[in-house]
């Protein structure tokens, strides 16, 4: 097993030539007495945002605007906190990693039980996007632990991108609404078919990594052996 304080961190992602300049100012200019467990908190927050505007968007539309506002706040407290730490050298790497995470499985159960709670999106697919992305991130702790990378983004594909996916779904629901799509196999809503749609790669991507890393680890244990 992994000495925590020596995991090697990779996040390459589509987005991070936008975001990483932008958490490096942030942590920056952040005023003395913001900490990192305030950005975690502030994280939780934004979930919480997403649940209401979600639950809220059955009186009117324009409460997806609250959702996506959600999203950014969540984003900016759960980026910033490690970043925060990293930045002013007072990372705790016990204590990080198992809050980060702990709080990470927690806000996503708020998000994917807000999707699921709108009129929007129908619940169990909700629940299987909750599950894939629970998948996903059981499969990233393991690895962690097992080969000392903290891998977070597979294809180039992360949280971040995770959240503006949504924000656009939002965006595009209340401009276009939530057309019907019928075809032989099956009828569904725009929204649900997104949904679906990444919970089914999210469940294939933790199928095929899962199968790879462990061929690569009997290899290796083979090989200590």
């Amino acid at each position: 097993m992994q000495d925590i304080k020596s995991h090697k961190r990779v996040n390459d992602i589509l987005l991070g030539p936008l975001e990483r300049p932008a958490l490096q100012w942030f942590a920056k200019h952040m005023p003395a007495w913001v900490n990192p467990d305030i950005l975690t908190g502030i994280g939780v927050l934004g979930a919480v945002v997403v649940l209401l505007g979600y639950w809220m968007s059955h009186i009117n539309s324009a409460f997806l605007w609250l959702a996506s506002l959600g999203f950014v706040i969540n984003w900016f407290g759960d980026s910033l906190d490690g970043t925060l730490a990293r930045y002013r050298k007072i990372e705790r790497p016990k204590y990080g990693f198992f809050i980060d995470h702990t709080v990470d499985a927690f806000t996503e159960v708020l998000v994917f039980l807000g999707m699921g709670l709108s009129p929007y999106i129908r619940f169990d697919f909700a629940c299987l996007a909750l599950i894939g992305y629970l998948l996903m991130s059981i499969l990233v702790y393991i690895g962690t632990c097992v080969s000392g990378v903290f891998k977070i983004s597979y294809g180039k594909f992360g949280p971040t991108e995770a959240r503006a996916v949504a924000i656009l779904a939002n965006a595009v629901v209340f401009f276009v609404g939530n057309p019907v799509v019928e075809t032989a196999l099956f009828t569904m809503a725009i929204y649900d078919i997104i949904v679906v749609t990444i919970a089914a790669i999210l469940m294939m991507i933790f199928i095929v990594s899962s199968i790879t890393q462990g061929v690569r680890l009997a290899k290796a244990d083979s090989k200590e052996g």
